[in-house]
């Protein structure tokens, strides 16, 4: 099952980590620690296999990805030995990826996206393709009388208005190819009612958002832990120190308050209220591609006896978000083969501020995951609204 992966922001550090693992992978010359997919509990015939993936994208920038992939080797986030390896690899995918369209009205730029989709998907003879979008960080989206309706946004695209953000435009061109879509950032991406009714008309599914890697990804174990002993959680403060491009992107107020916002709904919604303290992220230009998290949690126990916990978490974003993203082009695309529409709200496992309505931990989201991949395998019934 020939499958492609366009990705938005192609030629970022969590794009070109996951084109160089898929690669790699392909070649037999790493394993896939960090897959979840190549687990036993998830992995199975109806995904496509890592030799089955095509990569293109678009970007803003245009750094060729052997140059990308060359300087995460010397920051330390890939090994040196796989980029000198895969280049002749990394120079066919190059050629696959565009410039992302640029002047004209809204309408103009999805139309080019569109061709873009659809001429990749024909030049390969894909069976399907999933976008997804690991561009930086967008502001929260302004509203518009457009979002509502789809007949009004294909309208109002065609005016002077920048009607939809980046992450929106490039939903509604993938939706309007029959591609998939994942938003793996905190961005608005599919999340408008119009994006939704017109992802339901072209019967494609899409999932997200903001992919779980460092502390939310513990908040989300440790927050259940809480509420299932019964123990009041009196604060929970964090501080996230990072580099890098994400870093230089949530240095940006709006950016950076999107992000807090998605990284804090974990505790309201697992807890059921909201602790004191906050969630800071501030940019560490010596940290690059690397990142700290620092949380403090006070709590009280039986008779009110106060205790406290601190954790710290200090990883590399790309090589935790890449494999993840891997992840989702495969179980998305199976999810599509086999009829699925709509939102896919049994991938909550991987995001911070999943869609749908359901929880939040990290044990229940993975048992639903486990659940969701054996229908997958085994054909069995299921609502195929996801």
């Amino acid at each position: 099952m020939r499958t492609g992966v366009w990705l938005v922001g192609a030629r970022g550090s969590v794009a070109t980590t996951s084109i160089v693992g898929a690669l790699a992978l392909r070649a037999g010359l790493a394993g896939p620690t960090g897959c979840v997919t190549e687990l036993p509990e998830v992995r199975g015939p109806a995904l496509p296999a890592f030799a089955d993936l095509v990569f293109g994208g678009h970007d803003v920038i245009a750094t060729p990805l052997a140059k990308r992939a060359e300087a995460l080797a010397d920051a330390g986030v890939l090994p040196a030995r796989l980029v000198a390896a895969l280049a002749e690899e990394l120079a066919a995918v190059e050629r696959e990826l565009r410039t992302a369209p640029s002047g004209g009205n809204q309408a103009d730029r999805a139309f080019a996206m569109v061709r873009d989709l659809t001429e990749f998907r024909d030049r390969h003879r894909l069976a399907r393709v999933v976008v997804v979008n690991v561009a930086a960080t967008e502001p929260a989206c302004r509203p518009h009388p457009a979002h509502a309706d789809p007949d009004a946004l294909h309208a109002a695209l065609t005016g002077p208005d920048e009607v939809l953000p980046p992450s929106s435009l490039y939903a509604y061109a993938a939706v309007t190819a029959g591609c998939a879509y994942v938003d793996f950032t905190p961005s608005t991406g599919l999340q408008l009612p119009a994006l939704a009714a017109l992802a339901d008309a072209h019967r494609v599914p899409y999932a997200g958002h903001d992919g779980k890697t460092g502390e939310t990804l513990l908040k989300s174990v440790l927050a259940p832990m809480f509420a299932m002993r019964h123990l009041a959680v009196k604060s929970w403060s964090g501080i996230n120190l990072l580099g890098g491009g994400d870093g230089v992107t949530l240095a940006e107020p709006a950016a950076n308050a999107a992000k807090v916002r998605s990284k804090q709904r974990v505790l309201d919604e697992t807890l059921g209220y909201l602790p004191q303290g906050d969630t800071r992220i501030d940019y560490v230009e010596n940290l690059g591609d690397f990142k700290t998290a620092w949380d403090l949690i006070t709590f009280a126990g039986f008779l009110g006896t106060g205790m406290r916990l601190e954790f710290t978490w200090h990883g590399c974003d790309s090589a935790l978000a890449a494999p993840l993203v891997l992840d989702l082009a495969r179980l998305t695309a199976a999810a599509h083969a086999a009829g699925h529409t709509g939102p896919l709200t049994d991938l909550a496992f991987f995001f911070k501020d999943p869609l749908g309505d359901g929880t939040h931990s990290l044990a229940e989201q993975w048992t639903r995951l486990r659940a969701f991949a054996r229908r997958l395998h085994t054909g069995g019934a299921d609502d195929p609204r996801g």
